[in-house]
């Protein structure tokens, strides 16, 4: 049995300010280590069970995480793969389900002091039939798409449970909680402990796909108007506002093929 696990890094325990997660900034070492470290923890859970696992880093440039730190026979995918897959880039069919590592509240809310869906600096919000879209949906509405079903999730409160709002089924860790500016977290041995035993009884309960809806309508608010105007001009798209573009997408592969192309301005 084949399991991915998808990486980002703001729901990371501990991680609280944008320069801990950006290159060269105070603290970022120390998050690409707890990354690490909880990535590994869901590798381990899954090997345990004889899984094979593929790592997805998914955070900035995807160079993040410490390979040598990972179980022996983890496969990790570093960079971009320039497809809307995106952070799930190497996902098929042949995996039978999909972990996510560090996940963060969606732009838009007040669950996260890191609160972003793609880019925190291009878009106020992005919303999927009324709801705010989090990357996790995003991501999950993918796996859904090539039949793989989601198990689990690791990151901010807030975000987990959104998680469960748009799947019941799956298992959660909550590493921290967002006030304000502030993260109040969780232990980063205590994270590992916690995301190892809850990947291991995701896996061993096993659940069904996250419900495909007829049609995915999305509206993309976008901080600087010309960047709506820009995105615009994708076949099918409408600009509703200044700075709001709407588009419907038939299936959710449709959605992820505009978005990449609406969104990567």
């Amino acid at each position: 049995m084949k399991v991915f696990i998808s990486a980002d890094i703001e729901g990371v325990t501990g991680v609280t300010s944008w320069c801990e997660t950006r290159y060269g900034g105070q603290g970022y070492e120390a998050a690409c280590s707890q990354m690490t470290l909880e990535v590994a923890a869901a590798c381990r859970a899954a090997m345990k069970l004889g899984c094979e696992v593929v790592v997805k880093d998914g955070h900035e440039d995807a160079l993040n995480i410490h390979m040598t730190q990972l179980p022996k026979g983890v496969q990790l995918i570093r960079g971009w793969m320039t497809s809307p897959a995106s952070m799930m880039g190497g996902l098929d069919e042949s995996f039978a389900a999909a972990v996510y590592i560090g996940y963060h509240s969606p732009e838009g809310s007040d669950s996260s002091s890191l609160a972003h869906t793609i880019e925190h600096d291009l878009f106020n919000w992005i919303k999927i039939n009324g709801e705010l879209a989090s990357e996790f949906l995003l991501n999950a509405l993918w796996a859904t798409a090539h039949g793989v079903p989601s198990i689990f999730i690791s990151g901010d409160d807030g975000m987990c449970r959104l998680a469960k709002k748009s799947h019941p089924e799956i298992f959660t860790v909550a590493t921290k909680t967002g006030i304000g500016n502030a993260a109040w977290n969780i232990h980063p041995e205590e994270a590992i402990e916690k995301i190892e035993e809850g990947v291991e009884k995701a896996l061993e309960a096993g659940m069904g796909l996250m419900p495909i809806e007829k049609e995915y309508n999305v509206v993309i608010n976008f901080k600087e108007h010309q960047n709506a105007r820009r995105a615009s001009w994708y076949p099918g798209a409408k600009q509703t506002d200044s700075n709001t573009v709407e588009y419907t997408a038939g299936t959710p592969w449709q959605l992820r093929v505009a978005l990449m192309f609406m969104t990567e301005i």
